[in-house]
């Protein structure tokens, strides 16, 4: 029977690899450099905003929400600080994440995946979980060490004080989370209270263990296997964006440095500069060797060219043998076998005009439904049962539900006026036939009124009516096309 690492008796080559590859633990190195700082700034920037975002206050008027973002699916409004979106404001919704997938585009043609390094939420808390892993355990050696150590009475305080600190960050995520889909204050209430429905409760728990998870424990598997943007990025590149690139052509061939080596000798055997010590890959959180090419893996967070910096400062040779460059200017440095004259970076190409021209058009298309979304909605909805009725004096009588969204903080008054249906009288239920009678809606509401439309016998079966509301103070106009059915 032949074992896993058999030979194919046909050609000699091994077989095939097993489908499934039981997962390697990823323990990074702690770094220091440029990329690392400008990450902890990136990260606390982005939990500060994620976490006072929900308490900050904006005054909207009596009878609405003063809470600055608040996604209210209940009473199915989204409130962006002086924005107010409705249901039927979807279209700026899909505006403001159009603009969010093709910024995304034009920053991976410059700079490759600087969104997954960088900025993504992913990046962001496992790298939050992974200082907590180190604050308790120690790092990256010392996590080995105690990972491969004896299961004793130090190896369970550490294990069980990282793991508190993890479900008290997944928690506090969890919780703020919730707060952007309810009032921020009265959620605190209603806990004190321990009157927090179980919805609420669900929500909270939902989003606590899927960060103890993600961040926890998958890490690089969301990068690798669940989130599809690296199969999609390598559409966005080319040779001219920044990508983190080994030069190879100064580093090769790899080996290790000896303490009585000069960096002469090691170039009159045919060494490089790079030693072989591996830092680089200790410090990568996918774990993966840059020095073996541009890979799907690499999210560009740049702590292989800090860790590498600090080995060539430590051993006394140029840094930047881990670089952001681009795939153009390394083939021209290849070619030289020098870094200098230095090649530029072609940021200005088809490429990125045309995503630059989308971002342009999608964002003025995007503020043009903002600045002139409208005040009020109407809709109307005709009486099925009965379709019509005959009235005493011969008349044909329509019945209709107005419903009528005053989208302002302030409330609104319309007048009633149809069109379409010759010598139609129109009479709000309860009320006269006024020439023109008025609707009254309160500040961010819905309102309903039942109104009847009258037209003399003798019309087609079916003719198009128009509805229409217009403010008595502005003058805007606002329509709703329905049907007039006659015998």
């Amino acid at each position: 029977m032949m074992n896993d690492h058999a030979h194919s008796p046909f050609s000699g080559a091994p077989a095939a690899a097993p489908l499934y590859a039981s997962h390697r633990k990823i323990h990074p190195k702690a770094v220091k450099g440029r990329f690392r700082r400008l990450k902890w700034w990136l990260t606390a920037v982005f939990l500060v905003l994620y976490l006072v975002l929900p308490w900050v206050r904006w005054d909207r008027g009596a009878g609405l929400p003063d809470q600055a973002v608040l996604f209210d699916l209940e009473a199915q409004r989204f409130y962006l600080f002086a924005a107010e979106l409705w249901p039927q404001q979807v279209y700026i919704m899909t505006g403001i994440m159009i603009l969010a997938a093709v910024g995304l585009f034009l920053a991976t043609a410059i700079a490759g995946r600087v969104w997954c390094g960088f900025a993504c939420p992913q990046t962001v808390w496992t790298d939050l979980f992974v200082w907590a892993e180190a604050l308790t355990e120690g790092d990256r050696g010392a996590r080995i060490r105690l990972d491969k150590g004896p299961r004793d009475g130090a190896y369970i305080a550490k294990k069980a004080a990282k793991h508190a600190l993890w479900l008290a960050i997944s928690a506090v995520t969890g919780v703020t989370a919730l707060l952007y889909f309810t009032d921020a204050f009265g959620f605190v209430a209603d806990a004190a209270a321990f009157a927090a429905s179980p919805l609420v409760l669900g929500w909270m728990a939902f989003m606590t263990v899927s960060t103890y998870l993600m961040a926890g424990f998958m890490r690089e598997q969301m990068c690798l296997y669940v989130c599809p943007w690296p199969r999609i990025q390598a559409a966005m590149l080319d040779d001219d964006s920044l990508v983190v690139t080994y030069q190879g052509w100064r580093g090769e061939g790899r080996a290790p440095l000896r303490k009585d080596q000069n960096h002469a000798e090691r170039r009159a055997m045919g060494l490089g500069d790079c030693i072989d010590c591996g830092a680089c890959v200790h410090v990568c959180p996918t774990g993966i060797d840059i020095r073996d090419g541009l890979q799907m893996d690499c999210i560009s967070c740049g702590l292989c060219a800090d860790a590498c910096d600090d080995v060539m400062t430590r051993i006394g040779q140029p840094t930047g043998l881990i670089r952001f460059d681009t795939q153009a200017a390394q083939a021209v440095k290849a070619e030289r076998r020098a870094e200098t004259p230095a090649v530029p970076t072609r940021i200005v190409r088809p490429r990125t005009i045309v995503y630059a021209l989308l971002l342009i058009i999608s964002g003025g298309l995007t503020t043009m439904g903002l600045v002139l979304r409208p005040t009020a909605d109407v809709a109307v909805l005709r009486d099925r049962a009965p379709l019509f009725v005959t009235l005493s004096d011969g008349r044909i009588q329509n019945s209709y539900t107005v419903k009528l969204s005053n989208m302002t903080p302030q409330p609104q008054t319309f007048r009633l006026t149809v069109a379409g249906v010759p010598g139609a009288a129109v009479t709000v239920a309860g009320g006269g036939e006024d020439a023109a009678p008025t609707l009254t809606a309160g500040p961010d509401r819905v309102e309903t009124a039942r109104i009847h439309v009258r037209a003399a016998a003798g019309l087609p079966a079916s003719t198009p009516l128009t509805v229409t509301l217009t403010d008595t103070a502005t003058g805007r106009v606002h329509s709703a096309g329905t049907v007039f059915l006659s015998p």
